[in-house]
């Protein structure tokens, strides 16, 4: 393996401001998050696992200078590293933090090539939506429940209901689309492009700001995702 000793120089500001964005929001849902970098080609991807999603959020960013490398380090560090960059084009990151010993899904990872796109996504304006209704549904339902009634399990019963429901005429369970209005990716932008794409037993919700991916034997999600928002 090898990592540039060097800072990382990245060829659009509002991408690494952005990039520091997603750690942020990954960081808000897990303080303890190691995500997995990819460089090469002049381009870096950042794969990170935000937990009770169950997906997998992939963010990328231009560099200037063709490093290769591929590396799992924490979100904490990187995002310090960002920290130290100007916006106005003075100073550049630093380097690269320590590599970590990743969790067992920075070992699975989508495939790079074989995509293919499918129909019967919905629009933008329309996938907010039906997360807004998901939010809404599930605070009726667990108000709704007795006092007696009112427990982890029945919430996460609730939450595994909603979410693991299909978007659209597509195979994309709502908590994927959940996944990319939380972490920055599905914005309320004009001619805003989405797609969905498969590889395999793959799928990817692919927006102008990041990607959501998960395999079709991913199922399930814990309480926390019932109840986040924003």
């Amino acid at each position: 393996m090898t990592v540039p000793v060097l800072p990382l120089e990245f060829a659009d500001a509002r991408e690494t401001a952005d990039l520091a964005a997603f750690l942020a929001r990954l960081l808000h849902y897990d303080r303890a998050a190691a995500v997995r970098m990819q460089a090469g080609g002049g381009a870096l991807a950042v794969f990170g696992r935000p937990p009770s999603f169950e997906v997998l959020a992939i963010r990328t960013a231009r560099l200037t200078e063709r490093h290769a490398f591929d590396i799992t380090v924490s979100a904490g560090e990187l995002l310090e590293t960002l920290g130290s960059f100007d916006t106005e084009g003075g100073a550049d990151p630093g380097p690269l933090p320590a590599a970590v010993t990743g969790p067992p899904w920075t070992g699975v990872l989508p495939p790079r090539g074989g995509w293919r796109e499918l129909p019967g996504l919905p629009d933008p304006v329309s996938l907010r939506g039906a997360v807004t209704a998901a939010v809404a549904e599930f605070r009726t339902r667990d108000e709704a429940l007795p006092e007696a009634r009112r427990t982890r399990t029945e919430r996460d019963r609730i939450g595994r209901e909603i979410w693991s429901r299909t978007i659209g005429a597509t195979a994309l369970p709502l908590r994927a689309v959940h996944a990319a209005l939380s972490l920055g990716f599905l914005r309320p932008a004009p001619d805003f492009p989405v797609a969905l794409l498969a590889a395999g037993s793959w799928l990817r919700l692919r927006t102008p700001f990041g990607s959501i991916a998960l395999r079709g034997n991913d199922s399930g999600l814990g309480g926390g995702l019932a109840v986040s928002v924003g």
